[in-house]
């Protein structure tokens, strides 16, 4: 049988409707049936479209000029929106983009998880969904002789040289940029990945929402930084809100972009900041949420769905530097949580003490050897809360969840696709997903955070019986 040829040509401009959104924010439209993947575009909208590359069942394409407009479309703030790869939804009204999340976490249950009938709650969202990431990232390079710190343009690694992001903290948009300016003026230059020369790779900014302290981290290729003194000595006169500097030294040739090395340079290793009641020693490699008001209405759905009383084992099975375990704690009998990561075990426990929590322990380990080990000495979980990376649950974590039986797992997740994945094998294996609230910790970007709750279908079970005696004695 012959192969059906696409019915578009790279460099070809054609019109068309855009029908849907990718998982990414990207308009959909359907040329012949054949379709063609846009940014910026939305559904209902009628546009030209330059054709830039066809693969054999879909394509890609720019808007040329936009004939019809959607209702929902707005200017985006951001005047670097479109060559900058950090947002992906900034054209598109605040309110329509927690309805865009919505469908997408149903739509992905629904396709790979076969979760046709689980509720899938409206995105909470935010009142001021702006400035609200806490932790800055950003390359640098060189250009015209001068130092550019920036965001990456979609798709490459080319610099967007950027004097503010909308949706950063702005102490961490200041700071980034004063020490863009101070690094230039004693001449350090950028490092290239091309070359792998040059010294500094990254500046990178923390902020306490609560305690308004900021943390630079100077990522740097090698251990030498020229005019060392000088440089920390402007940036703590300049920006008296900076508690901490630190050095982290990555020698690889590599996109990852910690090294293994850090030292402090001024001031204190961590940085604090409260979610909740719960205060939290940070360090320059700690995992922590970017978006502290919307991690505290992650953190407070993922407590509800928990049902603890002040009687039950919980097992934290990704706890990081503890962030959820301490939350669970507070109304749980005992927490025991287990994190591959020394470093974070270190700062979880640290974190505890700090909080004076002690019904608390945590272990370094992967989640499915240590889970068993525990559970051999005697320790059963009736709560298991797992909020894994972006690739999900290893398969063996699953399996030890599903012999385990607790009576309810909560899992929290940042990526719908793997979620759906991992809910499919717990529910195979004798649980049920309750339902699903999907909570908007990145708002103007297309990512998605979830928390779910599922109960053991022997739970269930229980729990139904008990309540159909409840209403029998209240009928006698």
């Amino acid at each position: 049988m012959a192969k059906q040829q696409a019915p578009i040509q790279k460099n070809e401009i054609v019109e068309a409707t855009f029908v849907d959104l990718t998982h990414d924010g990207a308009g959909v439209a359907k040329i012949e049936g054949f379709p063609v993947f846009v940014p910026n575009g939305l559904p209902g909208e009628r546009a030209q479209i330059k054709v830039v590359k066809v693969n054999k069942g879909y394509g890609y394409g720019r808007i040329v000029e936009l004939n019809e407009r959607s209702p929902e479309r707005v200017e985006p703030p951001c005047p670097i929106y479109k060559q900058c790869g950090g947002c992906q939804l900034q054209h598109l009204k605040y309110e329509a983009q927690l309805i865009f999340k919505q469908k997408q976490v149903q739509e992905v249950l629904n396709r790979i998880g076969r979760l046709e009938n689980v509720k899938v709650h409206p995105v909470l969202g935010m009142s001021e969904p702006w400035r609200y990431r806490n932790k800055s990232q950003v390359p640098v390079g060189e250009r015209e002789g001068g130092l550019v710190a920036g965001f990456y343009q979609q798709r490459s690694h080319t610099i967007i040289n950027m004097e503010e992001c909308l949706i950063q903290a702005e102490a961490n948009d200041r700071i980034v940029q004063g020490v863009r300016t101070i690094a230039e003026k004693y001449g350090i230059p950028a490092y290239n990945e091309q070359t792998h020369q040059g010294i500094l790779r990254h500046i990178v900014t923390r902020y306490g929402r609560q305690s308004q302290d900021v943390m630079v981290v100077l990522i740097t290729r090698t251990e030498e930084l020229p005019h060392k003194g000088k440089i920390i000595k402007e940036i703590l006169e300049a920006f008296p809100q900076v508690k901490s500097i630190i050095q982290n030294i990555n020698t690889k040739r590599t996109n990852v972009i910690f090294g293994e090395q850090t030292k402090v340079l001024a001031g204190e290793e961590y940085l604090y900041d409260s979610i909740g009641d719960i205060k939290f020693a940070i360090s320059a490699r700690s995992f922590y949420q970017v978006n502290p008001e919307q991690t505290k209405v992650l953190y407070d759905k993922a407590l509800q769905y928990a049902e603890l009383t002040g009687v039950e084992t919980v097992i934290d099975a990704y706890c990081g530097i503890g962030t959820i375990s301490l939350f669970l704690a507070q109304k749980a009998k005992s927490v025991y949580g287990v994190e591959i990561v020394p470093e974070a075990i270190e700062d979880a426990k640290r974190n505890a003490k700090l909080n004076g929590i002690e019904n608390v322990e945590f272990a370094v380990g992967k989640a499915e050897e240590v889970i068993p080990n525990w559970y051999k000495n005697g320790i059963k979980a009736d709560v298991i809360v797992v909020d894994p990376p972006r690739k999900g649950c290893d398969v063996e974590l699953l399996d030890t969840i599903i012999a385990m039986k607790p009576k309810r797992v909560v899992y929290v997740s940042c990526n719908p696709g793997t979620l759906a994945r991992d809910l499919r094998i717990l529910e195979d294996g004798g649980f049920q997903t309750v339902e699903v609230q999907p909570v908007d910790m990145f708002p103007h970007t297309s990512h998605v955070e979830c928390c779910v709750v599922l109960y053991q279908k022997d739970y269930i079970d229980e729990k139904t019986g008990k309540e159909m005696n409840i209403e029998v004695a209240a009928e006698l």
